[in-house]
């Protein structure tokens, strides 16, 4: 018979629609809206997985995200494997296979239950205690053995082929969690018309109203208000519904991370991304996530067919499955009665054990006993029979000194258990507030917050139903700004409970295995056995034993450990604290987080608008921080060095065309833009002319260059500055910050121009008669037009911003026009240079052509610790200028002490020997090991008009060495040079000017 634990009504499942897939290749039926769960119990199958140290059999425990022990690989299709989901949380859907995990060679008859049998040698830090002796074990033995045995699941033999996506978002109130808590503070707000954001783990908002038959609201029962709730948050535009959606990660300024599942529940995705990373930045924030039911922690309570009792109530309320036949409630406390109540209802056999006596019991008790249900008061449980599926519960009476009396076994397929409730607070922890204990429900919730964010129902540790729907209507209400207040009425809802750590057993406490921690096999003794060991912090607690380091991040487990580590202490609960609840609040996928930054967008390229020249050209590219420039265009086979010396020599010859579009460019505008750009930087503005250019050196607070640049006065009150490829944004970045925090009273204005600006460099002897013709409005000559101006004009009857620049030492125009144009602009130019043999360049030639000038890169002759002086640049530091960025740090006695590196240049003995850039530079070769390292090679290259090698290098005291030999490490040992001037070509400055 198909699905024989399906009860014949009930739930919100759709019979109509019958859903199949594969549990370790066996077929599973369904239908639409069961999750994996669900439908493996309706189907009979309990034994669902093994569990990470002893192997033991475990089964389902809960219905939802707290799950510890039913962990599946899911098959979603080719290349679609993920391990680790839980069968609660996964929806049930065509096609979809699933599969157990740890065991060997197959779940019902696993190899590695053999772990189970030597339990008592693997007690909690046997590890820590047994591979530490012999030594010479580790390599080849210990360390082998742990990694084998580490992990749960097999990790994807294939890339991810799915997309994800990325989105931000900005609302006035966040609400996390669509229980009847967060709907009634989504309604609250929404009727306020600030912007709403609802979101919820589940395939369908509702939380607890899901599964509550009986509960009423208003007068009328739940589903209806459910419904008419939904409809009218569905109705306004400034309400935003997410179902499947996980609010996993809750940071500073209410930023709160969620995980939305796209497609992973429809059989046929399309080119939908599987999942979506919100990142929303609220107003405020209501936490209304609910609470966890706490197991019961007694011997063997693991088994197979042992869940939790709403867990229970669920799958026959919401799913129609009966988890077994006859089922035992073993509870502390009054919600499981409502549960038990729910599956006698359905025609299930029920007994309820309750370790409360009956005077301690509420009215739920004369409820239960009047539906016919068996009630056990005053008893305790201490142990369950069964291996792969639980066939009873031992349970014996206990008298007033909690002695046990005289065992019973209560035949069961399915127990449901309940040891009371725990607030969600992880969410609320993330944020920074602070827990406060409750003595009345014995349970830690949110005390005083840290940001705007207030918490409701559940999670705030109020279980009573209408007072869950007031408190979450004020939390409403009050995060979008409004006072109204609403009284709701509604069934009542019986939660209290007795604490209890361990149930109360016969048995000899050091041998029984009762599970607090089901994923990692932490055992109640375990957690004893680590504090009789010295470690009586929770959080050495934890990491020695393991409880709440399973992917359910202690949910079911934590509130029973504290409480076990506190009766061992004789400390209270808030004595010994809580452990840190991290995000992820629930797993989180790789590729939700990676999103679209994968493959090709893992690093995006920028490419300049005369990339497709270049490429069209035959261009080898290089990336270049952000960008992708052309690095070499070699010809008829040339490598790089034949096509590097080809290019260098056309420039210095004749010209040659360089693209500089990705210079970084930032506008500086306002009235007081000459005063800031004279503070920013190390030498003076405020008299530059307009129509001049000035190179423009950058520092950082410490006295290091950050970044340099030529700078161009457009007008009194504008400033073209560029910087380097790379510095754009942390240039942009600096000045803003001093803008904004140091000097708010400037009148300033920045706006980064690199995307508006293309940049064509022509440099050489000819380039000025290349582009004569083609510029109106500019007088091109020497006299009018000198080294370091800027004019304003056309060419080829574009606007351009004309400088007259050069970074190679030859007369050069930086030729900058918007992006649009750049590429007729660059072809007209091409066109013309013909006849003069113009030729193209890349960045290699550039460097090797401002090396043979001595020109600095920053980020190659610089590292951080540089200062203008190192580089023999201090004469730029404007002596009267009051104060500047950096000013102060270089009066400091290292930045002024003898013995800094500073610029030189370099030539070797053998004139074809191109050293290393990064090569070690020591004086003497034969010193005695450690030798003293004098400085390294920062550039090196071959230099075709030089007809040499040429390098240039950070040496200590390097100025007052220059003629002198030094020796530089090699790959085959060192090769001796002499320190020169670092400028190798045209030492006088005199064709920049022609």
């Amino acid at each position: 018979m198909a699905q024989p634990f399906r009860l014949s009504r009930g739930g919100r499942i759709d019979r109509t629609r019958p859903v199949r897939f594969t549990f370790n290749g066996r077929a599973i039926e369904g239908f639409h809206g069961d999750s994996v769960a669900s439908a493996l119990l309706a189907n009979g199958i309990h034994l669902v997985g093994r569990s990470f140290k002893y192997h033991r059999p475990r089964g389902i425990l809960s219905h939802g995200p707290d799950e510890p022990s039913a962990l599946l690989s899911v098959d979603r299709g080719p290349g679609r494997i993920d391990p680790n989901n839980r069968a609660s949380v996964v929806e049930a859907r065509d096609g979809l296979k699933t599969l157990s995990q740890n065991h060997w060679p197959s779940l019902e008859h696993d190899i590695g239950a053999v772990n189970d049998l030597l339990s008592p040698v693997f007690v909690a830090g046997f590890y820590y205690k047994t591979f530490m002796w012999p030594r010479t074990f580790w390599d080849k033995v210990y360390e082998p053995f742990i990694r084998a045995a580490a992990g749960l699941g097999k990790a994807p033999a294939v890339a991810d082929p799915d997309r994800y996506a990325n989105r931000h978002a900005h609302c006035d109130v966040l609400v996390v969690g669509a229980g009847p808590a967060g709907l009634a503070a989504a309604l609250a707000a929404a009727r306020t018309g600030k912007r709403v954001i609802l979101a919820d783990e589940g395939p369908e908002p509702g939380g607890s109203l899901l599964h509550d038959a009986t509960a009423e609201i208003d007068g009328r029962p739940a589903a209806e208000w459910l419904s008419a709730t939904l409809a009218e948050l569905d109705s306004r535009e400034n309400v935003v519904l997410l179902s499947r959606t996980t609010a996993f990660g809750y940071y500073n300024h209410n930023h709160v991370a969620l995980a939305e599942r796209v497609t992973d529940h429809l059989p046929n995705p399309g080119t939908a991304p599987r999942e979506r990373l919100w990142q929303v930045r609220a107003g405020e924030v209501v936490l209304a996530g609910g609470s966890h039911e706490r197991p019961l922690v007694f011997a063997d309570n693991d088994r197979p067919g042992i869940m939790l009792a709403e867990s229970v109530r669920v799958f026959v309320n919401r799913y129609g499955v009966a988890p077994g036949r006859r089922i035992v409630f073993a509870t502390s406390g009054a919600s499981a009665y409502a549960a038990a109540l729910d599956a006698e209802a359905a025609g299930l056999a029920v007994t309820l054990v309750d370790l409360r006596t009956e005077a301690e019991c509420g009215p739920e008790l004369a409820r239960l006993k009047a539906a016919g249900v068996e009630v056990l008061t005053g008893h305790t449980v201490v142990g369950a029979k069964g291996t792969k599926r639980v066939t009873g519960l031992i349970v014996a009476p206990l008298d007033r000194d909690g002695r046990c009396g005289a065992r019973r076994v209560l035949d069961c397929d399915c127990v449901g258990m309940s040891g009371g409730w725990t607030p969600a607070v992880h969410l609320f922890s993330q944020s920074r507030g602070k827990l406060v204990y409750d003595w009345d429900i014995d349970a830690f919730v949110p005390g005083t917050s840290a940001q705007s964010e207030r918490s409701a129902g559940a999670a705030k540790g109020t279980y009573d139903l209408a007072a869950i729907l007031q408190e979450g209507f004020a939390a409403g209400a009050g995060a979008a700004g409004s006072d109204e207040r609403r009284t709701f009425t509604a069934s009542p809802t019986p939660t209290g409970f007795q604490p209890v750590r361990a149930m109360p057993t016969d048995a000899d406490p050091g041998k029984v295995r009762a599970f607090v921690d089901f994923q990692n096999d932490v055992t109640a003794k375990d957690i004893k056995l680590a504090v009789r060991e010295g470690f009586h912090s929770i959080e050495h607690v934890k990491r020695y034993t393991t409880t709440g380091m399973a992917t359910d991040q202690g949910k079911t487990s934590n509130m029973n450990a504290l409480g076990i580590v506190a009766g061992q202490l004789d400390k209270t609960l808030p004595g010994v604290g809580t452990t840190t609840f991290r995000p992820p609040y629930t797993p989180v996928t790789f590729g939700t987080l990676v999103g679209p930054a994968r493959h090709a967008l893992f690093d995006p390229i920028r490419t300049t608008p005369i990339h497709d020249w270049a490429e069209a050209h035959g261009a080898t590219f290089e990336n270049v921080a952000l960008w992708r420039r052309a690095w070499y265009f070699p010809k008829n086979g040339e490598d790089i060095h034949a096509a590097v010396a080809r290019e260098c020599e056309a420039v210095r010859k004749g010209v040659g065309i360089f693209d500089a579009s990705t210079l970084g460019k930032i506008e500086v505008v306002g009235p007081d833009a000459a005063e800031f750009m004279n503070r920013i930087y190390i030498n003076p503005w405020l008299k530059l002319e307009v129509g001049r250019c000035r190179y423009g050196l950058m520092l950082k607070e410490d006295g290091y260059i950050l970044d340099d640049g030529v700078v161009a006065r457009i007008a009194p009150d504008c400033f073209h500055v560029t910087t380097t490829t790379g510095g754009a944004p942390r240039v942009l970045a600096h000045m803003e910050d001093y803008l904004q925090t140091e000097w708010p009273d400037l009148r300033v204005f920045l706006t980064s121009t690199t995307e508006q600006w293309a940049v064509i460099a022509l440099q050489g002897p000819k380039a000025r008669e290349v582009i004569a013709p083609l510029v109106d409005g500019i007088d091109l000559s020497p006299e009018a037009f000198p080294h370091m101006a800027m004019r304003t004009g056309t060419i080829c009857g574009v606007p351009t911003r004309l400088f007259r620049v050069s970074f190679t030492g030859e007369l050069g125009f930086e030729i900058n026009v918007p992006s649009d144009h750049a590429k007729a602009v660059w072809e007209a130019v091409w066109e013309a240079g013909q006849p003069h043999g113009i030729t193209p360049y890349g960045t290699e030639t550039m460097h090797v052509l401002r090396a043979e000038k001595g020109y600095i890169i920053i980020g190659q002759e610089t590292d951080g610790t540089v200062t203008p002086d190192d580089v023999g640049l201090a004469g730029m530091i404007a002596k009267a200028k009051k104060d500047f960025v950096g000013k102060r740090s270089l009066a400091r006695p290292d930045v002024v002490a003898s013995g800094r590196k500073q610029l030189v240049g370099l030539v070797t003995d053998d004139s074809r020997l191109v050293l290393d850039e990064g090569a070690q530079i020591v004086a003497d070769p034969g010193q005695p090991i450690p030798m003293r390292m004098l400085g390294h090679v920062t550039s090196s290259y071959w230099s075709p008009n030089c007809g040499r090698s040429i390098a240039m290098a950070l040496v200590a005291d390097g100025r007052a060495l220059q003629g002198t030999h030094l020796h530089v490490t090699t790959p085959e040992g060192f090769a001796r040079v002499t320190v020169v001037d670092p400028v190798f070509f045209d030492p006088k400055g005199e064709r920049i000017h022609a």
